[in-house]
């Protein structure tokens, strides 16, 4: 995928940084950037792409995305659509490699931070309830300045290269070319997409949206993403499925429609597939019986 290179801004007194974001609409876009992102969300729900890979977020994810690594954070509609009663909050801090100096990082005392950074490029995901120090120090790091800040960043990656409980996001395979000329088109795929994976979509008319006939379409969007188009909007679909099943308002059959599908077979097979798990296991998982 193409995504859109971000320029990160920066003051002359501060050597990286960190931000409180309330609005959906920042960064609503695939980009990437040469700076660090560590970003925890606080509140706000959505679907979130790291490389190749595609999640739901929630509050309490704390997300690591390496330097030039290709990310976009999607707020679900009600998020957009209901001023004021559904709010957004994250931090979100942004460092360079390098920022200490060429030489920290080739430390003996530096090198489980080296390695974390490494995995980074691959973005990393951990929960603050599991992880209540991470997020302690994400806390810490906001409210800090002077070089209190920069222990604090030290401190939380410290933590994150001694945590147990990473989750590695994008493939190891994953590769992006870095052509602004696509940028447009790859969101108008992403935008399209979003607004009509809830009911079919034909590939006549999203190989249209990206300007393309539909063979060269499939040839295109294989190419960027590694995974067909088919592949892409089911992963969309099962997410949502993710979002209705812990809402619990509407029955899993039902679910199945309201995500796009009109097979329940097909459904069912597909959740274990991307999930591995049944519809009703990854409910009793989250507590809903």
């Amino acid at each position: 995928m193409k995504p859109k290179l971000l320029k990160v801004p920066k003051t002359p007194a501060q050597s990286f940084s960190v931000r409180e974001d309330r609005d959906p609409f920042i960064n609503n876009r695939w980009h990437y950037h040469a700076e660090v992102e560590l970003i925890f969300f606080h509140e706000g729900y959505g679907t979130q792409f790291v490389g190749d890979h595609i999640k739901r977020f929630h509050p309490g994810d704390i997300i690591l995305v390496g330097s030039n690594l290709p990310h976009y954070w999607r707020y679900d509609d009600i998020h957009f659509e209901t001023e004021g009663d559904h709010p957004v909050h994250s931090t979100v801090i942004h460092f360079s490699e390098n920022f200490w100096g060429e030489a920290f990082l080739h430390l003996p005392e530096t090198k489980q931070i080296r390695h974390l950074l490494e995995k980074a490029k691959r973005g990393i995901l951990v929960s603050a309830k599991e992880e209540e120090a991470i997020s302690d120090l994400v806390e810490k790091i906001r409210q800090a300045d002077g070089v209190s800040r920069i222990i604090a960043l030290i401190e939380c990656l410290s933590a994150f290269a001694g945590s147990s409980q990473l989750q590695l996001l994008s493939s190891i395979g994953f590769r992006h070319d870095f052509a602004e000329s696509e940028n447009d088109r790859i969101n108008a795929i992403y935008d399209y997409t979003f607004r009509h994976f809830t009911r079919p979509i034909y590939l006549t008319q999203v190989a249209s949206v990206a300007g393309l006939v539909p063979n060269s379409f499939c040839r295109y969007f294989k190419s960027r993403t590694g995974k067909t188009y088919t592949q892409f909007v089911t992963e969309i679909r099962i997410g949502h499925a993710c979002k209705l099943l812990l809402d619990n308002r509407i029955s899993i059959k039902q679910l199945c429609y309201e995500s796009g599908f009109n097979n329940f077979t097909c459904f069912h097979k597909n959740f274990k597939l991307i999930t591995g798990k049944s519809p009703q296991s990854y409910q009793k998982e989250h507590g809903i019986d």
